[in-house]
């Protein structure tokens, strides 16, 4: 980074680049969507509906293999398979970003997501955090990895852990 208005002008651009993304997957916007991805991105989605007890390192679910997305294209695909035909409330926070050089960065966001199906009723309410890496492209930053680890799910209505 050359000076510290283009640190913080960079910090700003991911913080609008989480905000969209979040904004992107609750209105069904998959083109939007997938702008915020790189055309390489990887994004784990192995953690996302698991917990692990900090006392035993349990997992519960017990984790299932690992669950990997190659591409913007396939993560779009992987999100849009699975929240499509639900409504869904995303909200990232408290971001932590570390600009690594002026193309790179990488970030850690606190997170909260509420699933609900067709008829109101509740899927899975949960929090966690997002890991990711960024990389600045011509069009702006955009998300190169990305993970969600998850320290708590409620699963409601009928729908068992």
């Amino acid at each position: 980074m050359t000076g510290a208005l283009d640190r913080l002008m960079a910090l700003e651009d991911i913080r609008q680049l989480k905000a969209r993304y979040c904004r992107c997957v609750d209105t069904k916007d998959w083109a939007g969507l997938a702008s915020v991805f790189a055309p390489d991105a990887i994004f784990h989605h192995r953690f996302g509906g698991s917990v692990r007890d900090p006392w035993t390192g349990q997992w519960k679910p017990p984790l299932p293999e690992p669950r990997i997305s190659h591409g913007r294209a396939a993560i779009v695909a992987r999100i849009r398979s699975v929240v499509e035909n639900i409504h869904t409330l995303h909200q990232c926070h408290m971001p932590e970003i570390a600009l690594i050089d002026i193309f790179n960065a990488r970030g850690v966001w606190a997170m909260s997501d509420e699933l609900r199906d067709r008829d109101g009723q509740l899927i899975l309410r949960g929090a966690g955090h997002y890991h990711e890496s960024y990389v600045s492209s011509p069009s702006g930053w955009v998300i190169a990895t990305a993970e969600l680890r998850r320290l708590s799910i409620v699963r409601g209505d009928g729908h068992p852990d």
